[in-house]
């Protein structure tokens, strides 16, 4: 390993069971509101734009995790996520086709915290009576002005806040004087979404309720298992199980 994947590995290692620590607190509160929802029928949507996405699109149809889970598509992948009005646009557009509705839970995904997009999506969604959680750096907001007009980051107006506890600019390897890589928002907002769902299965499980968790479609009679799960939820999720 190259002193710079080995000061990766240092680094957002370290930078992991600090987030770890940091949202202990929020992921076990977020296990019942969360549940409880769910528990009666609801689904849990993500969004996140651009490369932020990534992290959303880990917990949909994702092989042990909750199969009660949808993402918000943004079709430009990101490329407009600063245009006023759009990210509004994409929420309505969704809710129409899939339903956003009260009680339920949207986590909305920005490492800066600062884009249109993200931002009218979670206040669209509370608007619409939904709980809002914001994944995001809050040490990055801090020094990432919105361009929203209403002038608040993610973390302001969101009702919980996971925090990646990254740094600005999100890369954390010194390569060269003016050259920063490596970086850890990906990994650790991924295993914090992880973290949480199982909070979630935990508080299902320690109620009785069904556990709605998707198998591997690797092991035998998974296909047919998972699609009857999917069955409650029919025209609910934007990802169809195959």
């Amino acid at each position: 390993m190259s002193p710079l994947a080995g000061s990766y590995l240092a680094t957002a290692t370290a930078l992991l069971e600090k987030a770890v620590a940091v949202n202990a607190p929020v992921l076990r509160q977020l296990g019942p509101v969360i549940g409880e929802s769910l528990a009666q029928g609801g689904i849990l949507h993500l969004f996140g734009s651009g490369h932020s996405d990534i992290i959303a699109r880990e917990l949909v149809g994702r092989a042990g995790g909750l199969v009660c889970i949808s993402s918000i598509p943004d079709v430009t992948g990101g490329f407009i996520e600063n245009l006023a009005g759009y990210g509004t646009k994409v929420a309505e557009r969704y809710d129409r086709q899939y339903g956003l509705r009260p009680g339920e839970t949207v986590i909305v995904i920005s490492n800066s915290g600062k884009n249109s997009s993200p931002l009218e999506v979670a206040l669209y969604a509370r608007a619409r009576g939904l709980k809002i959680v914001g994944l995001t750096c809050v040490e990055m907001a801090k020094s990432a002005a919105t361009v929203h007009p209403g002038g608040k980051n993610l973390h302001e107006i969101a009702d919980h806040v996971l925090d990646n506890c990254g740094v600005p600019g999100d890369a954390v390897v010194p390569v060269t004087t003016d050259v920063m890589a490596g970086p850890t928002s990906t990994f650790i907002g991924a295993t914090l979404l992880n973290l949480l769902s199982l909070e979630v299965v935990a508080w299902l499980k320690a109620g009785g309720h069904p556990l709605p968790v998707l198998r591997s479609q690797n092991v035998p009679g998974a296909i047919d298992y998972n699609r009857e799960l999917a069955k409650k939820y029919k025209g609910r999720l934007s990802r169809l199980l195959a």
